[in-house]
């Protein structure tokens, strides 16, 4: 892989910011993989600022101080001199690999060069980048100085250079259907430009799950199931997406998803969770589910390393602003931006649109959309959308009003959901049940998520809980970890009990619990009595909630409500393309030279999709899309 700054330091850079101080003010940053230009919008090569420092006393001496990061609890070490910070380091964190390495490097080597707290947060980062501010903040006041005093103003270098480069083929996003056309486009000898606005490659597959369909691969016959078939898949999709599905989309990617899972697997390198087994879906009417090794943060990290192993051009921090139109009509290239300022304008045979959803973008959401949680990506911002959609090219776009909806959020903050499904997963295999507001049980628990969602929207509060006892409790907390619900988390929002959003309830008995909740305690009991004796008699008789999930009795307390609302991430609406990946226009007409994968396509899902299929697609039409261009350019 080609990038701005090389990308292959980054395991020793990491661990030396952990050990090493970031002393100075000025040389060679500390390079990752995850930004390849000299910063995040911030200034870490020269101190810029009114500088004050001279007028700011510290108590010399190192100093610890921590603050709550996205995973848990980031600490930091300061070094102070009489009027200097000589050093920060993060010294303990648990945020996302890969996601948040910029600002464990950048945010400290910008304290220090700039000696300023007032410093832009790394986008897709910023909680974790706030968290090593506020550490920060904290040793300053230890250290016997104001923070309020290293908040002056850090000037920005902007650049005004401009280069010119070509290529066969750019592509703009790198998330799984990026790095997936990105990936394929080079192994087919293509010259590949890849650019991506964050500070990392993985987008929103990096922050899942990590789920993925893989019907008709050889991973899914080693797993035991020999008989699924592309007319299967398209019949589910369809059921499951309202028929809303546009067929000739979905019958290549029933038709090519084995295909591309057996490439990822064996030339990309993904590892899949054969141990744990193909799922058991209500959504499937074979099971054809897998997870990565390590989830999305897994994959992300092994697509990366192929991706720094390849040809591929890689600009990291450098948004598309605009494409390159000939007096044909026709894309020729793009204009792009780095995070100095600096304007690239590249000139290629062909631009593969891999820029995600919209669900970050407001002006582009529907209302049902807008009243539901928000938890993907930061960069979900619609950027595809709103540049082949401009005047002059002028693309067409169906099913906007259209996302995928899951009833198992918790609002982390106003708007923000994180997932609990993992955890559900697990608490369903036990004794974990739904209910509702009033303490009424309302939903089979093991029917499809879009089942138990249209439940969820029909309550009043268009919300329910999930009612646990302590062994039950015991098994989800775990399994809410791999969303980035920490531990720290749970304690926190259980002091609250209730008190505030999240939602999470406790108590040493059933009657103790629907009093913290407002329920009727009767109600409750009898909720729970209920279902006890259809445990006893291995027939759930008001919900038909499968016998292999009635096996264990709502037991001994103390007992948990967590609240379970509406959430979305993933946007089914978006660009329309033909069969060959090519958009089109608002008159169907091909706009030569412009193609789009992933989640920036409008159609194939309908208006819902199944679990694991986001991470099928976009994989899929990647490398499909990337075979295509190869296809037009021979």
């Amino acid at each position: 892989m080609r990038t701005n700054i090389s990308t292959k330091l980054l395991p020793v850079l990491l661990m030396l910011v952990l050990v090493l101080s970031l002393a100075g003010c000025s040389g060679e940053g500390a390079n990752t993989n995850t930004g390849t230009n000299s910063g995040a919008n911030i200034n870490t090569s020269s101190n810029e600022t009114a500088d004050n420092t001279e007028k700011i006393t510290f108590k010399s001496g190192t100093y610890t101080g921590s603050a709550d990061g996205k995973n848990g609890t980031v600490q930091v070490e300061v070094t102070f001199s009489e009027h200097k910070i000589e050093s920060v380091k993060v010294i303990h964190f648990n945020e996302t690999e890969g996601v948040s390495d910029a600002s464990v490097v950048k945010i400290p080597e910008a304290i220090v060069a700039n000696q300023s707290l007032n410093i832009d947060a790394i986008s897709g980062a910023t909680v974790t980048s706030d968290a090593i501010l506020a550490a920060v903040s904290d040793c300053v006041t230890q250290a016997g100085a104001d923070p309020l005093a290293l908040n002056q103003e850090v000037m920005k270098k902007v650049s005004t250079e401009v280069e010119e480069l070509t290529a066969d083929v750019v592509v703009i996003g790198g998330g799984a259907a990026g790095m997936s056309a990105s990936l394929r486009a080079d192994e087919l000898g293509l010259k590949t430009i890849l650019l991506e606005k964050m500070t990392y490659i993985g987008g929103a597959i990096s922050i899942s799950g990590g789920n993925q369909v893989v019907g008709l691969s050889k991973l899914q016959q080693e797993a035991g199931v020999t008989d699924d078939s592309a007319d299967s898949i398209v019949q589910d999709f369809q059921a499951n997406g309202g028929n809303k599905n546009v067929t000739e989309l979905l019958n290549l990617f029933a038709e090519n998803v084995g295909q591309t899972t057996d490439w990822l697997n064996q030339y990309v390198g993904i590892q899949y969770d054969m141990a744990g087994g193909l799922h058991k879906l209500a959504e499937y009417s074979h099971n054809r589910e897998l997870a990565y090794e390590a989830g999305g943060p897994g994959f992300a990290k092994q697509a990366r390393q192929k991706v720094e192993e390849s040809g591929v051009d890689l600009h990291l921090e450098t948004r598309a602003e605009k494409l390159i139109t000939d007096d044909k009509g026709a894309v020729t290239g793009v204009v792009a931006k780095d995070s100095t300022g600096k304007t690239y304008n590249i000139t290629a045979k062909a631009v593969i649109m891999a820029t995600g959803g919209y669900g970050n973008n407001k002006e582009l959401l529907s209302a049902d959309l807008k009243a539901a949680l928000y938890y993907g990506p930061t960069s979900s911002t619609g950027d595809g959308i709103v540049m082949a959609t401009a005047e002059g090219i002028d693309a067409g776009t169906r099913l906007m009003e259209y996302g995928k909806r899951y009833p198992n959020g918790v609002e982390v903050s106003e708007g923000i959901a994180k997932s609990t499904i993992v955890g559900n997963i697990s608490a369903f295999k036990k004794s974990g049940i739904l209910i509702n507001t009033a303490g009424k049980r309302v939903v089979n628990e093991k029917s499809s998520n879009r089942s138990i969602l249209e439940v969820e929207l029909a309550q009043p509060e268009q919300m329910l809980y999930l009612l646990m006892d302590q062994a039950t409790f015991d098994i989800f907390q775990p399994g809410v970890s791999e969303a980035g619900i920490s531990q720290a988390d749970i304690d926190s929002w259980l002091k609250n009990n209730g008190s505030i959003a999240p939602y999470f309830f406790h108590a040493d008995t059933v009657e103790a619990l629907a009093a913290a909740a407002g329920m009727d305690s009767a109600a409750l009991q009898e909720t729970v009595n209920r279902y006890n004796g259809f445990i006893k008699a291995g027939k759930d008789a008001d919900f038909g909630r499968p016998a292999e999930y009635l096996t264990e009795q709502i037991g001994t307390g103390p007992y948990y409500l967590v609240e379970q609302k509406p959430r979305f991430a993933t946007t089914m609406g978006g660009l329309v393309v033909n069969a060959d990946f090519e958009v089109l226009n608002t008159s169907d007409q091909v706009i030569s030279g412009l193609y789009a994968a992933g989640e920036v396509v409008g159609g194939v899902m309908g208006d819902d999709s199944p679990s694991g299929a986001n991470n099928a697609w976009a994989l899929t039409s990647g490398k499909l899309s990337a075979e295509e261009v190869v296809s037009k350019l021979k």
